[in-house]
């Protein structure tokens, strides 16, 4: 029997939302163990005065195995 756990975490970067989505990937895992899946629930972009997107934001569910 597994259990498992879904947690939600937020990422930006300012690149773009494939880096946001690498970025918490990769913080994530350094907290948590047996990480399996994500999902992106939300994206969203910051936009400077001059019209330009300044940063990329992610929103996402992140689930992981309590036990095996």
């Amino acid at each position: 029997m597994s259990v498992a756990r879904v947690t939600e975490i937020k990422s930006s970067s300012t690149k773009s939302f494939d880096d946001a989505i690498h970025e918490g990937i990769a913080r994530v895992t350094k907290t948590l163990k047996n990480v399996k899946s994500a999902w992106i629930e939300n994206q969203e972009v910051f936009i400077d005065e001059d019209g330009k997107i300044v940063e990329y934001r992610v929103q996402m569910k992140v689930t992981f195995i309590l036990m095996d």
